[in-house]
């Protein structure tokens, strides 16, 4: 059955809408076992997700690096990975001012009045809190093992980047280990491609969930939070990538979001950057970066290029904690935010990193500490829907900053680009499957 990204898009808006109805019925009618049915189907379509992020992040960073040789050597990469560090430096910068911006507009939390549910708000006081300290001593693990089997996102980063470089440098005696790397990143896509399929029941049962466990006690009090992070993501990534595209790469921002499009709808569905690292790949390939840049840029910039959970939603989840307890922030304050957004994005590595980045943050201003549980439990009941718009800018960046680099470099391939949008889906064989 061929893929098709049309129907696809029909089908995700029409999982959302029946995602959402069956979830007020079940609140309504008190109907646990359809509470039950739409959790299963939501925490199965994510723990599948799950489980392929880290190998993939391992094994496309891993072939990542050594494709650099054949954009011209060592000295070049350098310079690649240098121009693509300060790309998602400076796109973090501009992300970062919006979300202050919107937030002060909106002002999120002014005026609320409203109790966390207790078991969140133990949930949120047992989880780590993030620091600098504890980021620096996080990137190391105890053991190769344990960075996997303890989900380590950010040690599987480092772990890849270290052993990338090895076998860069070995050149032909790490071969086989590198062709091993390519063949398992092959397989971890085809079965992603599997995964994406059922991406819209995936949708329902989550969307569903979240009405059903929430309702209208939750998610009315808290619109503001959730338009600001709409409002903030939406204007990155309607406005903000494509001026970047049209003005420095020079490519229309029409083109790009009619090849990017599946990715994105992906990536608002499953909440991952990781897992749609495919998907960008591919979609950045189709806009002319060459396959060399894409697997090492791509791959990267899944756990370090997040606007949407480290530059926007600190800066908005900052003034909504700040209003919720009445906390003044001044330039001095506005200023932290934007410093901890730009140098600290390599937290939110994994898809629990906005809360790294969030504590981080607020950490960083001083907040005190039962007011950040507090807040932060509050928003965490509808938390699902504003990753969602968060992951779908995380995922634009990934893919826009790559295009830029490549412009600048001289490297971005027109005649490829200027091919007509065809399905994307991890392992093109798959798309006629």
């Amino acid at each position: 059955m061929r893929f098709n990204p049309k129907l696809f898009a029909i089908a995700v808006v029409a999982s959302l809408v029946l995602g959402a109805l069956l979830g007020w019925i079940a609140k309504q009618t008190g109907a646990d076992w359809l509470v039950t049915v739409l959790d299963t189907i939501g925490s199965t379509f994510t723990n599948l997700l799950s489980f392929t992020v880290l190998p993939l992040i391992f094994t496309a960073i891993v072939v990542g690096i050594n494709s650099l040789r054949e954009v011209g050597g060592g000295r070049t990469a350098a310079r690649l990975g240098g121009k693509t560090a300060l790309w998602f430096a400076i796109t973090s910068l501009i992300a970062v001012t919006i979300g202050l911006v919107v937030g002060r507009l909106f002002n999120p939390g002014r005026g609320l009045v409203i109790e966390p549910d207790p078991d969140k708000l133990q949930a949120i006081g047992e989880k780590t809190q993030g620091s600098w300290l504890d980021l620096i001593n996080g990137l190391v693990p105890d053991n190769l093992i344990s960075a996997f089997s303890e989900g380590e996102t950010l040690q599987v980063v480092f772990i890849s980047l270290i052993i990338g470089a090895a076998t860069y440098s070995l050149g032909e005696k790490a071969a086989p280990f590198v062709e091993f790397n390519k063949a398992a990143f092959e397989v971890i896509q085809r079965v992603l491609g599997w995964i994406i399929r059922i991406a819209p029941l995936g949708t329902l049962g989550l969307i569903g969930n979240a009405v059903a466990s929430y309702g209208n006690e939750f998610f009315m009090p808290l619109l503001k939070l959730i338009g600001s992070t709409y409002a903030a993501c939406a204007l990155v990534l309607f406005a903000v990538y494509p001026l970047l595209l049209a003005l420095v790469a020079r490519v229309s921002p029409l083109q790009f979001f009619a090849k990017a499009w599946t990715t994105l709808q992906f990536a608002f569905v499953s909440r991952s950057s990781g897992a749609s690292v495919p998907l960008s790949k591919q979609t950045a390939e189709s806009l002319g970066v060459p396959s060399s840049y894409a697997s090492f840029a791509v791959p990267l910039g899944s756990t370090t290029k997040m606007d949407g959970c480290a530059a926007i939603y600190p800066a908005v989840g900052s003034i909504f904690i700040a209003n919720l307890f009445g906390i003044h922030l001044g330039p001095a304050q506005y200023l932290t935010i934007v410093a901890v957004a730009v140098f600290g994005s390599i937290a939110t590595a994994g898809v629990t990193g906005w809360f790294t980045m969030l504590t981080l943050t607020v950490g960083a201003l001083g907040f005190p500490p039962a007011a950040v549980a507090t807040g932060i439990a509050i928003a965490y009941a509808v938390d699902p829907i504003m990753d969602m718009m968060r992951t779908m800018t995380n995922v634009a960046g990934q893919i826009t900053v790559p295009v830029v680099v490549s412009r600048t470099e001289g490297l971005l391939d027109d005649e490829v680009r200027n091919q007509p949008a065809n399905p994307v889906l991890p392992s093109r064989e798959l798309a006629s499957a």
